[in-house]
Order: structure tokens, then C-alpha cells, then sequence
């Protein structure tokens, strides 16, 4: 599947200009699924679990419990220019921490009013790693001069073709920076699902990262406010394009209103069933499936409109993001890499969730805070079912051979006993 965000035709000193480019998160992702079934089967079982908020674990639904992202950064260049600058990086983690904050300064003048009270502070920062994969100190940021024939959108995170190799994906969030050979692309990044795989992060150009530098350089004038990268990380944490897994095609058709894939899981996102582009005017009921006073919200980071006409999560996608962190990427909250989530004793025992729930092929456990290395489930008459070995929150218990009902999972940190949990087999 291939979605486009198209720069509509815009007038410049030198004549008027149009360029297709593309998020590529359907197209690589449909890669990513042919190649790794298992993870395609463990997304479509993650779905519903990660809009429900009742799956939000204990130490996140506090208020202002803001968690902090550690980000390595690959810049991988072949000439001066793509070797983009500190500062250009640094201005792109600004871009984030105010997007993911609603600190966005242009919040206000972008927002409408009938949009404002749904728009959501995410409680997601982002910082630089300062500590490696083996503990020794860094700026969290790695330099690879590359050939000139290199294949950016293949070989990223590979170092044997020339890449670089991710540090541990369930530890930080890697971010690779470089060009394109096709130069319609603005980047991508792996949902929930490829978590622990080596490509899992963000792919994205040279010209369309940060504010600064060459963030902005034709022929991506319209994304030069760091936008592209909040829309990927959002993917990241679990979160749709706003009119939901469909793939459009060039003629917008209003019949796909109400199927299964034309929604993103939030009542607080207008449904739509075609991307918005370029800069649109408020209000707009060009592509919505119900006409309202209040239109399309084309001003969420998850539709496709140009970067400074988006300016907003809302609270349903903060339900989404923050079950993502209870589950799939709760590996990320316990690193020292940087800046880390602080909670007592009790908050970390409340941390440790069973997902999905309900299960049709797998569970996994997500214990950000505790170490659990084995797991016994047992029926509702208390017999012993299994016994696994587990590492992380990566690692699936496969119980699609139990028959449907309730089970107990008991966890175990070495002989000691942690926490039983109930789940329901379908």
C-alpha cells in the first residue's frame, strides 16, 4: 500500500511548482508484514487492545506522568550537505518535545476553537541517549559517511550493506537521517509491532528533518517545520493515519465511511475516508463522512496537510500512546540511557501488564520496572497449562492450542514470585 502526501502546486519566484512525495509507513509496513508474518499476526492482535483505555497500567495514569524517550540518531551521509548538524538535530528534538507536550507555540492559530478542548498533552519527551548500549557515555549521536551509491531506503539500519546498525530497539528509539534514492519519499516508522526488530524506528530525509539546516530545501519547501518526524513517531506509538488503515485511491470514495479498515480507533477524530493535503481552510467538509459546523480535523499530526497546518494529538490518541507504553515499548521507560520515568515501589509491581487481553494466538508480559524471567499460566481450576521463559516485552507465550475461558499468569524474578494476572483466552 502507498499513500501520498501531495504538495499542491505553489507559487515561487521562479514559476509554480508541484511535487508528489510520500509517508511511506503503509508501503513498508506491508514489506515489513510479508517478511515477518509473526509480527504482522501480533499487530492485528495488538489492534483493539491499544485503543482501550482500561490497558493503560497504573504508573501511566497519573496526572502529569511524563515518561522520556531516549533517541540515537544515525546520520548517514555521502557528501557536506546530508551530513546534517547538531543543531539541526537538536532543533528537530525541540519540534518533538513541543508536539508531543502540546507546547507547540503555533497550538492557538492553527487549532480551531470547536478542536481545542480534545487536543491532549501526550506526556512523551524525547532526549539524546547519553549512555550506549553498553553503558559508556555519548551524545547519542553517530556519524557514517556512506558511498554515493548507497540505498538509504533499503540498507538503513544495515551494516553489512553498508548501514548502521541499530542499538537495542527496545531501549531507545533510533532515528536514521539520509537521502533517498527515491527522492519522493519523506521517511516512515515501524508501529508497535516491530518492536525488537533491527529496523524498528524512524527513516526519514535529510531535507525534511528539524527547522534548521536543510530542513525545507526544494523540493520540500511546505515540511520544514519537523513535522514529518511527530506524524512517524506517532505511527511508532501505535497511532493510524486519522482516517484509518484504508488504502485510498486517486478518486475519493465516500462508500469505505463506516467499513473496518476507514477508522483510527478514536471518537474524538472526525471520520474521514480520503487524507487531506496542502493547507486547507477551516472548516472543511470536503472528505468527511458526516458533514458538522466543525468539519474535517485536518490540523492532526496524523493527517497528511502541510507542517504548518498541523498542530495537534487528541485525547483518544493519548489513550493509544499511552497503552503503547504499557505494553509493546514498556522496555523503553526502564532505560538509563537518559532521562528516565520515576516510580515507587508499589507503581512498579502496577507496571507489570499481561497484553493482549483478551488473546486469540499469544501473550506477551510488559515489566518495565521488575525483572521477570518466568511465567506459569494456569486454567480457572488452577491447573498448570505452561511454563515459559521470557526476556522482555518483545518475547510472545504462544496459547493458541488452550481452549477458550479465563487463565491466571503467576510471574515469576528468579524463585521469588512477582504477580498473577488474569487473561481471557478467546
Amino acid at each position: 500500500m502507498t499513500k501520498y502526501f501531495i504538495l499542491l502546486a505553489t507559487t515561487f519566484s521562479l514559476g509554480a511548482f508541484a511535487q508528489h512525495v510520500r509517508c511511506n509507513f503503509d508501503e513498508k509496513w506491508s514489506e515489513f508484514s510479508k517478511k515477518h508474518p509473526e509480527a504482522k499476526l501480533k499487530n492485528d492482535q495488538l489492534s483493539e487492545f491499544i485503543k482501550n483505555a482500561d490497558n493503560i497500567a497504573p504508573h501511566l495514569k497519573n496526572v502529569q506522568t511524563v515518561v522520556t524517550i531516549p533517541v540515537v540518531v544515525h546520520v548517514l551521509y555521502k557528501n557536506a550537505t546530508q551530513n546534517v548538524s547538531d543543531a539541526q538535530i537538536q532543533s528537530q528534538l525541540a519540534v518533538l518535545n513541543a508536539d508531543f507536550r502540546k507546547l507547540n507555540s503555533d497550538f492557538n492559530t492553527v487549532v480551531p476553537a470547536a478542536f481545542q478542548s480534545a487536543a491532549a498533552d501526550l506526556e512523551i519527551n524525547f532526549c539524546l541517549a547519553t549512555k550506549d548500549n553498553n553503558g559508556n557515555t555519548t551524545t547519542g549521536i553517530i556519524r557514517k559517511s556512506v558511498s554515493n551509491n548507497f540505498v538509504f531506503d533499503d540498507y538503513y539500519y544495515s551494516a553489512a550493506n553498508g548501514g548502521d546498525a541499530a542499538w537495542n530497539t527496545t531501549k531507545y528509539l533510533n532515528i536514521w537521517v539520509g537521502a533517498f534514492t527515491d527522492t519522493d519519499l519523506l521517511g516512515w516508522a515501524y508501529p508497535p509491532a516491530a518492536a525488537g526488530y533491527a529496523n524498528d524506528g524512524l527513516c526519514i530525509a535529510y531535507q525534511v528533518f528539524g527547522t534548521v539546516g536543510t530542513a525545507g530545501q526544494a523540493p520540500y519547501q511546505t515540511y520544514n517545520k519537523g513535522r514529518t518526524a511527530t506524524h512517524e513517531i506517532g505511527h511508532y506509538f501505535g497511532l493510524d493515519h486519522i482516517w484509518g488503515e484504508g488504502d485510498y485511491t486517486n478518486i475519493p470514495d465516500s462508500s469505505v465511511c463506516g467499513t473496518a479498515l476507514w477508522s483510527d480507533g478514536c471518537a474524538d477524530t472526525p471520520a474521514t475516508y480520503y487524507p487531506y493535503f496542502g493547507a486547507p481552510t477551516y472548516p472543511n467538509n470536503q472528505y468527511t463522512c458526516t458533514n458538522t459546523n466543525s468539519g474535517a480535523m485536518f490540523m492532526n499530526y496524523m493527517d497528511y496537510v502541510n507542517d504548518g497546518s498541523m498542530a495537534m494529538f487528541t485525547n483518544n490518541q493519548k489513550t493509544i500512546t499511552q497503552t503503547v507504553l504499557s505494553s509493546p515499548r514498556a522496555s523503553l521507560l526502564n532505560t538509563n540511557a537518559c532521562s528516565f520515568l520515576s516510580v515507587n515501589e508499589v507503581e512498579k509491581a502496577g507496571s507489570i501488564n499481561v497484553f493482549p487481553n483478551p488473546a486469540t494466538q499469544f501473550i506477551s508480559v510488559a515489566s518495565p520496572f521488575v525483572t521477570i524471567n518466568e511465567v506459569e499460566i494456569f486454567s480457572a481450576e488452577g491447573r498448570l497449562v505452561k511454563r515459559a521463559i521470557i526476556k522482555n516485552e518483545t518475547d510472545k507465550i504462544d496459547v493458541q492450542d488452550f481452549a477458550a475461558g479465563v487463565y491466571y499468569v503467576r510471574t515469576y524474578n528468579g524463585k521469588d514470585f512477582v504477580k498473577s494476572m488474569k487473561f481471557i483466552k478467546k
